[in-house]
């Protein structure tokens, strides 16, 4: 008879081949320790027993999954997140961004959109907004909508007014939103140089053509297999000296592709494409 255990690590396991059989969504190679503290905080939250009771309610009830969903989605961010980052790609990365007449970039994993706006402020402070296209993707369809409103609380502005000024910022934050109340409103100059789509790192295909891919702190909840599958589909995407910027704890050593790459800045996880000889 299996232990108590092994039988939380089947029902996880059937649970998990559910949601892909069901929804097409794969979690199978998530991070298993990050993914079994979502699933047991979704049993506390909905008052259920086991993971074995959760694919009754995956199966027959959409709603239920939605909620499965925004547990797994990451959407812990900030405008300016980690401001020497921001400041080492205007200072290094956009110096070779200049040199191109149009520039593709891809923020992978977007969340709530604070990180897109934030590259688009840079761009625009730099000037090269104008020949910029920004594609923004999550595969958590509310946080797109956070996104594509660019609407976030007035109290977190004081902080990322810091971030901003700490990245290098040209002016004042301040002239990039309205605020009313309780909430400030990204203003709308950004929003024709930004597409917002859904796009799930697991199973779609790459972006062609991109000169600079951003996904912090995603490939953390990854294993080694899936970590290995996303970073292809980035190397795939970018062009020949392409940018890719990863989160702190994340790296392309012994990864598949970290032959395909130099790196530009250990610290702050930047690295570029070769070029083919």
């Amino acid at each position: 008879m299996p232990s108590k255990n092994e039988l939380w690590v089947f029902e996880v396991d059937l649970l998990l081949e559910a949601i892909f059989f069901r929804y097409g969504y794969d979690f199978r190679h998530y991070s298993r320790a990050s993914l079994e503290r979502r699933v047991e905080n979704r049993l506390a939250l909905s008052d259920l027993s086991s993971p074995s009771e959760m694919i009754t309610k995956v199966l027959h009830e959409p709603a239920f999954f939605e909620l499965f969903l925004k547990d797994m989605s990451i959407t812990v961010t900030d405008m300016f997140r980690d401001p020497h980052v921001f400041r080492v790609i205007r200072e290094v990365v956009f110096k070779q961004l200049r040199t191109y007449s149009r520039v593709n970039i891809w923020h992978a994993g977007c969340a709530t959109g604070e990180e897109v706006y934030s590259m688009a402020i840079m761009l625009h402070e730099e000037g090269l907004l104008k020949r910029t296209r920004i594609y923004a993707t999550d595969y958590n369809n509310r946080s797109l909508e956070v996104a594509q409103q660019g609407i976030y609380p007035v109290e977190k502005m004081q902080e990322f007014t810091a971030n901003y000024h700490e990245a290098g910022g040209k002016g004042s934050l301040a002239d990039y939103y309205q605020a009313k109340y309780e909430y400030a409103k990204i203003n709308d100059i950004f929003n024709a140089s930004i597409t917002f789509a859904n796009h799930n790192l697991v199973k779609d295909q790459v972006f062609a053509q991109m000169n600079l891919i951003v996904c912090r702190n995603v490939l953390i909840y990854f294993d080694q297999h899936l970590q290995d599958q996303v970073l292809t589909l980035f190397a795939n995407s970018l062009v020949h000296r392409g940018y890719l910027v990863l989160g702190d704890k994340e790296t392309l050593a012994l990864s598949k592709v970290q032959d395909e790459f130099e790196c530009v800045s250990y610290e702050q996880r930047i690295y570029r494409k070769l070029a083919k000889v």
